[in-house]
């Protein structure tokens, strides 16, 4: 089984690094180009202790409580271990010294420097100390014969020396290295090696291959290399039994070699390639680490273990080899299936597994029968031997059985199915671990607690982003608060229960008003405090017996609630509370948590009720939090960030992955805050750990969010994933507005906007990709305004069939915004009905102002629409005006009547309680269904359809000229329903019905005074239609008046361009003779109206024309 590479992480800054572990094996030593000298525990140790030794530190050895290092002031110091304290200095060189190591009894030290010396120094008393002279060129290393009676070094003069330390002679020297002028030159750095124990080898690294020398004689006795590892390598380390040798090159590549075989049995590869410059196997020759040339820190797991075992493997095929070959001996002494079982029975090395192992005899197989530990164990030095395991298993055979009954006993003992997970501890979010004395208790968006505790000072700092909040505050931590949490009204902290003293919740109101700004709760014995939030007006902890108690700001005691687990974390904001906990166990990594999202304000209720919070696999929360704007967001250790997006039901999207803003898998981003508007993940970024420590104040990082869509490198997925991550980030606007907060219009206008762009702008990507029915789907989330400008752009792009889909999407879309608004009136009507008194007894005084302020009203309207020109009028007035109104507040009106509330029909809905007036259109619902820029298009409700003039004459669909803008913008494929319909005159006042009935008798040639079309002159291709439609119709006579434009506008961009030239003059020629004509027809028509004016004998004021162009009309009469 091939060991496994642990993930390489940050360990110095960029440079040459060393290495080594001390004698027990429980710590890693490292040391770099930045002067420090690093203490793990582990390879996930986030904290490790640092020791500063100089300006660079290029060598390090430790043995029996002694740390030497080679440091860049040409000087090899000592210091304690580990405690780190300087304790001298053992030598001095005139350049640096390159390399250090102990002797096997660690009573020497050997150093080499770059003025070509070798010194070997008594550790108990420095001023004995022996020179080696002999080399022309920098010393790479050096290393100890374990009897302490030779020492190897190699130099950059190419030349490999073994010393004779009794009379320091030279007792062999080779020229094996190519030539360098210093060390940072050499191909390789050559670090020598002796084989432990014996001492009867010595490795040198050369070229692509490791030399062995053999002792005394100093011949090459043998060769090391691999097809694989093309590479010159760099360093060699020899196992602790001395049966193995491992190697790292310059090109990352890691081997290790079975030495009696001569073969390599481990290959690995570094993750990026670096050149491996240091490496030291663990004391039980379990792990091999190393270093590299970046500062980084790697680690190879299960080395010996599959070494040795292939080793017993091949020592018991030599056993079982010498043994009698009859049959009593092959069935009763060796068995080949139970050494495949036993092997694979422990092959397992998994912590969980082990610990299930040490457990009680919970894996006790139905057969009552015992079971067979020695099954569960690695084939180490220490382990049974196959015959002593093969006679436990025939003991513990209770029924006297044979031993191939006793065989599957033994496996169903392994298990080998999905481990359970290690559940997560509690947390506080924005707060570095518990166990470092000086710690960030809490940073979020308002400000900083920090703790100390030292032997100097116990205290919290708190500080304040805003000095405005409250000024910064120092605390004495007498009780020993380990949690705490900061809001804009108070700091709330938590110590733990001692058995003399309760666990305590202690909060500093500095927002309240009185003089008493601090108090206290005790919990009940046995009980602590392990999470704590704090909202607006209230504070919540959770507790060790499952428990959240909820307390107001000032201290008094609210509701009370269990929670199905063990909590992990809690977060608040305004009314909000989140919990998060433990609601069963995982497995295989992976955590097991549920969420609940409560509501605490007026109207309590529970959002989000113990269902699952998503996780990346193998990862635990780091994270939990609310955006600035209320929404809830969660991190967890893979660094995927996730927003709870309301308008998909309360789901959970993942919005960002802060590991692709790291440049190394050692390093981190910690996340203090979330804003939506601007999307901001505001973070601290953490160099080779997960958390900041305290001093340096450390600096914040923006980064931005990206949706993990797919093909995001392409324009399609760039806009598909803008738009999405707008609709995500906007769900707060709905949320607050209906909370009852107040919500910036002007940014939510902004961001719909945005989001229309992005519409049209995937809406124009498909059309040149041709994907009409997609254009279908993005037209279905636009707006209606913006489906216009989509069906403008299908028509320029002569994609007709897609603009008349389009055409019949606008339609549905504004019936749909009409349907919308009348819903929004009668509702306003109801509750306008329910808040008016009953009596309708109302005061003249009330009368005489509400009607002078409309006679006021009718004035403004009349000269706003005098002075506006002459512009045609929209679909929408014409059809307001066919009833006449009644204004219930006049003095010769009747007063209107009560209202029904029961529902009527959309055609014959009435609005008693809006004023209206008959200068201004209203929301009648004698109005069409259909408005705003979409009001001349064809309508598929005959009812409901108003015969404007405007429809006297079919419009052109004319996408190449561009057309004057009315005060109604058209859709361009507007098509007339019927030429006959179009011809009919619609007046404005309708109250004079011989006027209607003398304008359905006029001539069809004849174009009504107040029509539409009557302030557009003709264009030349109207004119050459007119004259070659009959044409047209003998050569297509099956043609309906769409299809006839169409074709129509195909033969007229065949013409010359002279002959169409010679028709837009004709155009403007006839333009002359039909304002004479407009002229009379308005002369006449106000000689019409002055005697309706004088035949009216009612006592009501007399209302005023409707008709836009007789307004103008008199107006241009008076000036004249």
């Amino acid at each position: 089984m091939p060991c496994e590479r642990k993930p390489t992480r940050y360990g110095h800054s960029e440079g040459h690094t060393d290495i080594c572990f001390d004698e027990d094996g429980k710590y890693i030593v490292t040391c770099g180009s930045d002067g420090d000298v690093r203490v793990w525990e582990s390879l996930d140790d986030d904290d490790p202790k640092s020791i500063n030794v100089g300006e660079k530190a290029y060598s390090v050895a430790l043995k029996s409580g002694k740390l030497v290092t080679a440091v860049s002031n040409n000087t090899v110091q000592i210091h304690t271990f580990p405690d780190g304290d300087p304790d001298g200095i053992l030598t001095r060189f005139t350049t640096n010294a390159n390399h250090v190591t102990f002797n096997f009894s660690g009573t020497k030290v050997a150093a080499g420097s770059s003025d070509f010396m070798v010194k070997v120094i008594e550790v108990a008393d420095s001023s004995q100390q022996k020179t080696l002279r002999g080399h022309t060129a920098p010393v790479l290393s050096v290393t100890f014969d374990p009897t302490d009676q030779f020492l190897a070094s190699s130099s950059c003069d190419g030349s490999v020396v073994v010393w004779a330390l009794e009379d320091q002679t030279q007792a062999a020297n080779w020229q094996l290295l190519q030539k360098s002028s210093d060390v940072s030159n050499a191909k390789s750095l050559c670090r020598l090696a002796w084989q432990p124990r014996s001492g009867q080898l010595l490795a040198v690294p050369v070229g692509a291959s490791v030399q062995l020398y053999e002792r005394d004689s100093w011949k090459r006795v043998g060769t090391l290399s691999d097809d694989l590892l093309t590479q010159v390598v760099n360093v060699v380390a020899w196992s602790p039994c001395g049966n193995f040798l491992g190697a790292g090159t310059v090109g990352g590549g890691l081997a290790v070699w079975d030495v009696a075989a001569g073969q390599c049995v481990e290959r690995q590869k570094h993750e990026r390639g670096y050149t491996v410059c240091g490496m030291a196997w663990h004391p039980s020759g379990g792990q091999i680490a190393y270093t590299d040339t970046e500062g980084c820190l790697g680690l190879l797991d299960g080395v010996c273990s599959s070494s040795s075992s292939s080793s017993n493997s091949s020592n018991a095929k030599t056993a079982a080899s010498k043994e009698p070959k009859e049959y009593d001996d092959l069935f009763d002494e060796d068995d080949d299936g139970d050494h495949v079982l036993d092997e694979h029975a422990s092959d397992s090395r998994s912590p969980v597994k082990s610990a299930i192992v040490e457990d009680d005899d919970d894996l006790m197989p139905a057969t009552s029968r015992p079971r067979n530990r020695g099954a569960f164990f690695d084939d180490d030095d220490n382990s049974q031997d196959t015959g002593s395991v093969k006679a436990d298993k025939l003991e513990g055979v209770a029924d006297g059985g044979d031993l191939p009954a006793a065989m599957p006993t033994t496996s169903h003992a392994a298990y080998d199915g999905p481990m359970p997970t290690p559940p997560q501890k509690a947390f506080q979010p924005g707060s570095t671990p518990s166990h470092l004395m000086h710690r960030f208790m809490v940073w979020n968006s308002v400000g900083i607690v920090r703790g100390y505790n030292d032997e100097q000072d116990n205290a919290i700092d708190v500080e304040f982003h805003d000095s405005a909040v409250h000024h910064a505050m120092h605390l004495t931590n007498t009780l020993g608060h380990r949690v705490a949490d900061l809001s804009h009204e108070a700091v709330l902290l938590a110590c733990e229960s001692t058995d003399e003293l309760a666990s305590k919740l202690q909060c500093l109101h500095f927002s309240s008003w009185d003089t008493n700004k601090e108090w206290m709760v005790d919990l009940p014995k046995g009980e602590d405090v392990v999470a704590l939030c704090l909202g607006q007006g209230w504070a919540a902890a959770a507790t060790s017996a499952l428990l959240v108690r909820l307390f107001s700001i000032s201290g008094l005691q609210r509701e009370l609630l269990s929670v199905p687990g063990p909590v992990v974390c809690m977060a608040g904001h305004g009314d909000q509370l989140i919990i998060v906990y433990h609601r069963g166990t995982g497995f295989d990594g992976d955590q097991a948590l549920g969420v609940q999202l409560l509501q605490l304000g007026r109207k309590k209720r529970q959002v989000i009720g113990g269902e699952p919070l998503p996780l990346s696999r193998r990862s635990y929360l780091a994270w939990l939090g609310f955006s600035s704007e209320g929404t809830p967001c969660a991190v967890d250790s893979e660094g995927v960030v996730r927003m709870l997006n309301r308008s998909l039901g309360n789901t959970w999207t993942p919005v960002c992955n802060v590991r692709e803003s790291c440049k190394s898998r050692a390093d981190h981003y910690w996340v203090v805050g979330i804003h939506e508007n601007p999307q901001q993940l505001r973070c601290i970024p953490c160099k080779g750990s997960r958390f900041p420590p305290t001093l340096p104040r450390p600096a914040l990082a923006i980064l931005p969010f990206k949706l993990p869509l797919c093909q995001t490198s392409t324009e399609k997925g760039q806009m598909e994933e803008q738009y999405w991550r707008s609709v995500i980030f906007q769900n707060h606007f709905d949320f607050l507005s209906s909370s009852g907060y107040e919500v910036d219009e002007e940014k939510r206008k902004e961001v719909e906007k945005e989001q229309q762009e992005l519409l049209m702008k995937m809406f124009a990507l498909s059309c040149k990709l041709e994907r009409e029915f997609r254009c279908m789907e993005l037209a279905e989330m636009m707006t209606q305004s913006v489906v216009t400008l989509a069906i403008r752009y299908a028509s320029r792009s002569r994609r007709m069939l897609l603009a008349q889909r389009l055409n019949e999407l606008a339609l549905e879309k504004a019936n749909q915004l009409q349907d919308e608004e009348e819903k929004e009136e009668e509702q306003e009507d109801e509750a306008a009905y329910h808040r008016t008194p009953q009596s309708t007894g109302f005061s003249q005084a009330s009368r005489t102002s509400r009607h002078s302020s409309y006679k006021q009203q009718e004035k403004g309207d009349e000269e706003e629409e005098i002075e506006e020109e002459e512009e045609p009028m929209d679909a929408h007035d014409c059809a307001e005006d066919q009833k006449p109104r009644v204004n219930p507040f006049s003095k010769g009106g009747r007063s209107p009547e009560r209202p029904s509330l029961n529902p009527v029909s959309k055609e014959s809905r009435v609005n008693p309680f809006k004023v209206s007036g008959s200068g201004r259109p209203s929301g009648s619902p004698a109005g069409p269904r259909v408005a705003n820029v979409l009001d001349t298009m064809t309508s598929r409700r005959p009812t409901t359809q108003c015969s404007s003039t405007k429809q006297s004459k079919p419009s052109v669909l004319k996408p190449l000229v561009p057309k004057a803008r009315s005060k109604t913008q058209a859709t361009l494929l507007q098509m007339s329903a019927s030429k006959g319909a179009g011809k009919k005159e619609v007046e404005k006042g309708v109250e004079e019905k011989g006027v209607e009935e003398r304008a359905e008798k006029k001539p069809a040639d004849q174009k009504p005074a107040g029509g539409v079309e009557s302030a557009r002159p003709k264009t030349g291709f109207q004119l050459w239609l007119e004259h070659e439609r009959k044409s047209i119709l003998a050569d297509s006579p099956d043609l309906d008046e769409t299809e006839i434009i169409k074709e129509a506008m195909g033969r007229f961009r065949t013409l010359a361009a002279a002959e169409r030239l010679s028709w837009a003059e004709k155009a403007k020629g006839a333009c002359g003779e039909v304002a004479d004509l407009k002229k009379r027809k308005r002369e006449d028509e106000d000689n019409q109206e002055e005697e309706r004016a004088e035949e009216d004998e009612s006592g009501v004021r007399k209302k005023k024309p409707l008709d836009a162009s007789a307004k103008l009309s008199t107006f241009a009469f008076s000036k004249n």
